[in-house]
């Protein structure tokens, strides 16, 4: 069972890291003094998903300088995270609500939770970015995947980072926009681009090292660094290619009574078309195409309105 995977990262103490140069805590701006793009980086989007806070740890504890454009660096929900305890790691993903569903102008000024209000702290920073990368990672063990949000675009910049193997073009939340989602980000037309990375099983020791090299070669991509210090911050060589599925309907769960019918691995492919893949009641899914991947699955907490998995398939640009 998920509950009882081992906890291999340590949580950094970020306390040290609340008064940045901003004015917003948890925030700190870098200026280059050189022409360049606006970035953004963003750990913390979710309170137990560590593996970004320990990389963004790394590189303030570094001293790191832009080289060129300016950067900004921010812990999001860090009022989530003050909450973590390894003890209890699925209780700290958020307080009030979801934080990665509120980056609607009509959802964020509206409302007093908790996210709601720390979106509209970190809004100056996300609407100024050219360029974004927001570090998660997942509940179920899986290799590293880079979602690309439902544009061609986003997808055209994961296969100029060239990491890692699996990219993802999906259909978005129907519960609320996510932050890569946001203004010029959800426009086809708009040069402005971002990248949501899911590093892994969220408290496995690969997820830091692959938050790490996503940032080191993310930064490096953007021409903020050069390729020797991307080269020396970088634990992995890049995979030798890139497969990009297009998820094209969720699965799920109508009630508690949800169950898989096959046995569910991440990334899987079910060959033939018409596969029943799990049930709800007298409801069926079947796959609904030939070579059907399985992203993402859940395999805990069934509970009726949860995603429980993405049926995708692979395509080319």
């Amino acid at each position: 069972m998920t509950d009882t995977l081992p906890i291999e990262i340590q949580a950094p103490d970020i306390r040290r890291w609340r008064q940045g140069n901003t004015g917003v805590d948890f925030v700190h701006e870098f200026d280059s003094g050189m022409p360049g793009p606006t970035v953004h980086v963003q750990a913390l989007t979710h309170g137990n998903e560590i593996c970004g806070a320990v990389a963004l740890d790394a590189l303030l504890a570094e001293g790191f300088q832009p080289t060129r454009g300016r950067l900004s660096l921010a812990f999001g929900n860090v009022a989530a995270f003050e909450r973590w305890d390894p003890a209890k790691p699925f209780e700290s993903r958020y307080v009030d609500e979801d934080f990665n569903r509120v980056w609607a102008d009509d959802a964020m000024h509206n409302g007093d939770t908790v996210e709601r209000r720390r979106a509209r702290e970190l809004q100056p920073f996300v609407d100024a970015a050219d360029l974004m990368l927001d570090i998660h990672s997942m509940n179920e063990p899986c290799a590293p995947l880079m979602v690309c949000g439902t544009l061609d675009k986003h997808a055209r910049l994961a296969q100029e980072l060239g990491t890692p193997a699996d990219l993802l073009l999906d259909t978005g939340h129907p519960a609320g926009l996510r932050m890569v989602e946001r203004g010029g980000f959800g426009d086809p037309a708009n040069p402005r681009r971002a990248l949501l990375v899911e590093c892994g099983q969220h408290w496995e020791a690969g997820a830091a090292a692959v938050a790490h090299d996503t940032l080191a070669r993310f930064l490096g991509l953007a021409g903020m660094a050069p390729a020797d210090w991307v080269q020396a911050h970088v634990r992995a060589p890049l995979p030798a290619a890139q497969r990009l599925v297009r998820v094209t309907e969720p699965v799920v769960a109508r009630s508690s009574a949800f169950r898989f019918r096959v046995p569910v691995v991440a990334m899987s492919v079910i060959p033939k078309a018409g596969t029943p893949i799990a049930e709800d009641g007298e409801h069926v899914w079947t796959t609904p195409y030939d070579d059907c991947v399985l992203v993402m699955p859940s395999q805990r907490r069934f509970k009726p309105g949860q995603t429980m998995v993405r049926l995708g398939r692979y395509v080319t640009l």
